[in-house]
């Protein structure tokens, strides 16, 4: 990446002085700058959106802490490898918004699901609707030999879902986030996430019914 590229050089609305400095720049100067390719620009807007970009990571995954540092680093790599793709620099903080999204979705979909939906759970979309059954690792071999198969099982089947089902159910099971807070994450209407969740369950437990009626 050059320090400052001749395209820069000659856009004086970009407020370019000796040594690639922006004075004053708006986010527009400093994005249409991070299009030419210009790096010190670049962190500049960086160090503008930073707050913003880790409180949405808190926002929807406050149990990830220890990975915030790491997801920021990361979501601000993404966003220069695809801010030439943003037409509209006016729209540049929704356009940050879905970058940030993008990865928290990416990374959940890497994440381990330790939940286990409990196969007696009802179906309904209300708060108390849905019980979560946590491993025990106490139990004797045989039962944790059938956790194991469950968890399992469970997993499999949440990872055959559609995205727009698996991520609703995972950041309600998994996250414990309330209805309210997923459909702002998701930019769905809250009937929406509630009805996704509640079909995502029954077709968790139909996947797994099996193990119910064998034991």
């Amino acid at each position: 990446m050059t320090v400052l590229t001749q395209e820069v050089k000659n856009r004086p609305d970009l407020k370019v002085i000796e040594g690639g400095a922006l004075v004053d720049a708006t986010d527009f100067q400093l994005i249409r700058a991070c299009q030419a390719g210009e790096t010190k620009a670049f962190n500049k807007l960086m160090l503008r959106h930073k707050n913003y970009i880790q409180s949405q990571l808190y926002k929807m995954a406050p149990d990830w802490r220890e990975q915030h540092e790491d997801m920021t680093q990361e979501a601000m790599v993404r966003v220069w490898r695809s801010i030439g793709t943003l037409k509209n620099p006016a729209a540049f903080k929704g356009w940050l918004r879905q970058v940030i999204t993008n990865h928290f979705y990416d990374q959940l979909r890497k994440k381990p699901r330790f939940n286990v939906l409990s196969l007696d759970a009802p179906l309904g979309d209300d708060e108390d609707s849905a019980s979560r059954d946590i491993p025990d690792e106490r139990g004797q071999p045989d039962e944790m030999l059938e956790r194991k198969e469950i968890v399992e099982s469970v997993q499999r089947a949440i990872a055959l879902l559609p995205d727009n089902f698996r991520n609703v159910l995972v950041l309600r099971e998994l996250h414990g986030l309330p209805y309210e807070e997923i459909a702002q994450i998701t930019k769905s209407e809250l009937g929406t996430v509630k009805s996704r969740i509640a079909r995502a369950r029954t077709k968790v437990q139909s996947s797994v019914k099996h193990l119910r009626t064998a034991s």
